[in-house]
């Protein structure tokens, strides 16, 4: 079985699975939990993605409403983190397992000098013999910076440290398919698969089989496995090897190094750059691409941040980090690399996004 053969396993956990329907923590799942690790996890490196601190800030402020403005919500996550740090802290200090807490909002893995930085952290932690307890920061995330769903985050936080697996213990025993069966494997997430999700939530969660979707796509183009499955019943690692009862997302066979890697991982794109048919060739001979081949940009973006190449149809062709902003493109696409000193009035590079900086999709 793979988990046992991984070194660095990253464990996701819903809402639902460390809280109940009451509002309170689930210490006894949690523990059987604990335990699991303490069986499968000699000479590993685990880290815990856990969802549920609104949920028991709410129960602790004994508020029942499901709709809550965003701003009211900070604050309850704020209490409530208190609480899920805590509850954690004591159960692994049974075991004898030191933890440390980890509070990550988008820019920290979306912007590559945090991201760095974030990964030292994790690497740090593990050298001190600690399990990383991790959440969104919910106190300071807004509408629009926000992932949303600790699926993608725990993807992300998996391919940045370089962890081999990702479990996420969910409600569902894995991904079904229309006649209600477990899909067992999963190459690649085709319309096939997409036509699976299910848009039905629960009373806790943010996510859905959507966003273990986006999840499984972060995971196999990093090269990290992925298994969906229960989190329902205690010793969920356990029952999942003894079982075999998940959706397994296989990983891309890649050869890109980790740059590479969190580029095409990234969750978004701050912008689009159109390109014509002979630069579309270009990039798919492993060439850079240059301002002669840009018809057109869509949206606003600074120097160095995440955007989409794509041909006159809006096919996707790559994903790179622009070495100039949008403004500055918007005046020199279509024009040669020796006019672009001209135009912008001082000495620049005459790559729009390096080779080096992007991924062919």
């Amino acid at each position: 079985m793979l988990v046992e053969n991984s070194k660095k396993i990253v464990i996701k956990l819903g809402s639902t699975t460390v809280v109940d329907a009451k509002g309170k923590f689930k210490k006894k799942w949690v523990m059987s939990l604990i335990k699991d690790i303490q069986k499968y996890g000699s000479g590993k490196k685990f880290v815990i993605v856990s969802s549920g601190a609104i949920a028991l800030g709410q129960k602790y402020l004994k508020i029942k409403k499901k709709k809550i403005k965003l701003e009211m919500s900070q604050a309850i996550a704020a209490i409530g983190q208190i609480h899920l740090a805590g509850e954690f802290q004591k159960l692994f200090d049974r075991f004898k397992i030191k933890s440390g807490q980890i509070l990550i909002s988008p820019d920290d893995t979306e912007q590559r000098k945090r991201a760095l930085n974030v990964r030292s952290t994790f690497e740090n932690l593990f050298k001190l013999n600690a399990i990383p307890i991790v959440n969104e920061n919910d106190t300071t995330a807004t509408s629009e910076i926000k992932y949303g769903d600790n699926d993608r985050l725990a993807a992300r936080v998996a391919q940045i440290i370089g962890a081999d697996t990702l479990v996420i213990l969910s409600d569902v025993d894995g991904l079904y398919d229309k006649s209600k069966n477990i899909v067992k494997v999963v190459n690649k997430i085709d319309e096939k698969i997409n036509s699976l999700v299910e848009t039905s939530k629960n009373t806790y969660g943010s996510g859905g089989i959507s966003t273990k979707l986006d999840a499984a796509k972060i995971c196999m183009n990093s090269g990290c496995h992925m298994f969906l499955a229960s989190g329902n019943k205690e010793n969920p690692l356990k029952k999942m090897i003894k079982n075999k009862i998940f959706t397994h997302f296989l990983p891309k066979i890649s050869s890109l190094d980790a740059r590479k890697k969190w580029i095409i991982s990234s969750l978004s794109s701050s912008g689009v750059i159109y390109i014509d048919r002979g630069a579309a060739k270009a990039l798919f001979n492993g060439k850079s691409l240059l301002a002669a081949g840009i018809t057109k940009i869509k949206g606003s973006f600074d120097k160095g941040e995440n955007v989409l190449i794509v041909d006159q149809n809006g096919k996707q062709l790559a994903r790179g980090l622009s070495s100039f902003d949008s403004t500055e493109i918007d005046k020199i696409k279509g024009k040669q690399s020796k006019e672009i000193e001209r135009i912008l009035g001082y000495f620049s590079k005459s790559e729009i996004v390096h080779k080096d900086n992007m991924v062919k999709l």
